[in-house]
């Protein structure tokens, strides 16, 4: 039994009652309870407040302050011909679609890096900066195979987003996305790099080695900056793989993006190099198929890439190179698989020989390429 003053009078209380007054309260003193105290019985908390956080400790906030002005929406008009336009009713025979991505100025003068597929046939290109300026954007090209375009606007004085060096990225450092995902401009989202020179990222024979991250990104991101706790941009965000629960993006190294962009603001068009072969990734037991059926293929049982067409004509068939050709060093990087060729290739200069060293059989061969102009897709 417990007795204690609740209300005007004294009362002996069994521990059920206790229980049930606890809970609902007194209105006056209660040994050992807050409100028995005099507080104000309003007050959500009486914890003292924390120590207030010193401006510029924050380099989340500190490196998206440097970049975060120079990042844009980019919104798109496509007009596209609807092929049952105007019979039975079912709408106009020019149609529009509206779509939205990300950009950053990299010059003062209106120059702007974003992806080939935010821009790709649109007939309008609107530019969004986040203090609310809009400008009118023209397109002045985009490359299909790296996913880079450049977008300029007519104005100066922007603000610009200090590029980095993606050749020094390295797994578990910080890396932040900022774009308008979903339609919600000014997004910043955080993680770490995941892993880098991703080549299969988004499928085989891709020419990109991707920067994997885990910072958040949804569509509309697409072509916006990833940049490095010192608030330089070292990736162009550009592909995500979702699966339940989890979600991996993919940016451009921006030392490729630099490259690309460059080749465009130049040329009006990027330029890749190519070697004419159709690659297949070899593993021990495709060897062992490879070799008790085909007898002119003798191939080690391990892994690597191997030739399994040369088109006719190509530098490759006029450099030597032939089917069953195991291919080792492409320049100065050893290859693994195709995408890993694809990205050496591309780092060539067309009409420049490039080394491609490969195993022959029993013989190791070096041979001497001279990459040409990779036909445009139309």
């Amino acid at each position: 039994m417990s007795r204690f003053v609740c209300g005007h009078g004294r009362r002996q209380l069994g521990s059920v009652l206790l229980a049930g007054l606890l809970l609902g309260g007194c209105s006056s003193g209660v040994p050992g309870l807050p409100w028995g105290r005099g507080g104000d019985p309003t007050q959500v908390s009486d914890a003292p407040p924390g120590g207030a956080l010193q401006p510029g400790n924050n380099f989340i906030v500190n490196a998206v302050n440097k970049v975060g002005p120079a990042v844009v929406r980019i919104d798109t008009v496509r007009r596209v011909v609807n092929p049952l336009g105007g019979l039975f009713g079912s709408g106009p025979s020019i149609q529009q679609q509206q779509g939205q991505g990300s950009g950053f100025i990299t010059r003062s003068d209106g120059v702007i890096l974003t992806n080939a597929h935010v821009v790709e046939g649109a007939s309008e290109v609107g530019v969004t900066l986040p203090d609310g300026r809009s400008f009118r954007g023209k397109v002045l090209g985009g490359d299909p195979v790296t996913d880079v375009a450049v977008v300029k606007v007519a104005a100066a004085g922007l603000p610009v987003a200090p590029l980095g060096d993606s050749s020094k990225v390295r797994p578990g450092e910080w890396a932040i996305a900022i774009g308008n995902p979903l339609g919600l401009d000014n997004t910043v989202t955080a993680g770490i790099i995941s892993a880098v020179q991703r080549t299969n990222a988004v499928g085989e024979g891709q020419r990109v080695p991707y920067l994997q991250t885990d910072a958040a990104v949804n569509p509309g991101n697409s072509g916006g900056p990833l940049i490095n706790e010192r608030g330089q941009v070292i990736g162009i965000n550009t592909a995500i793989r979702q699966a339940p629960g989890a979600g991996l993006s993919f940016a451009i190294p921006i030392n490729l993006g630099r490259q690309i962009a460059a080749q465009i603001l130049e040329k009006g068009r990027a330029s890749h190099p190519y070697i004419g072969v159709r690659l297949q990734a070899l593993t021990p037991q495709l060897a062992r198929e490879v070799n008790a059926t085909n007898a002119e293929c003798r191939l080690p049982e391990s892994n690597g890439v191997v030739v399994v067409e040369v088109m006719p004509g190509s530098p490759a068939a006029r450099g030597g190179l032939r089917t069953c050709d195991l291919i080792e060093q492409v320049g100065n990087a050893a290859v693994d698989n195709p995408s890993e060729v694809q990205v050496a290739v591309d780092q060539g200069r067309v009409g420049q020989p490039l080394a491609v060293r490969v195993q022959r059989g029993q013989r190791q061969l070096n041979l001497q390429l001279r990459p040409a102009e990779l036909p445009r897709q139309n």
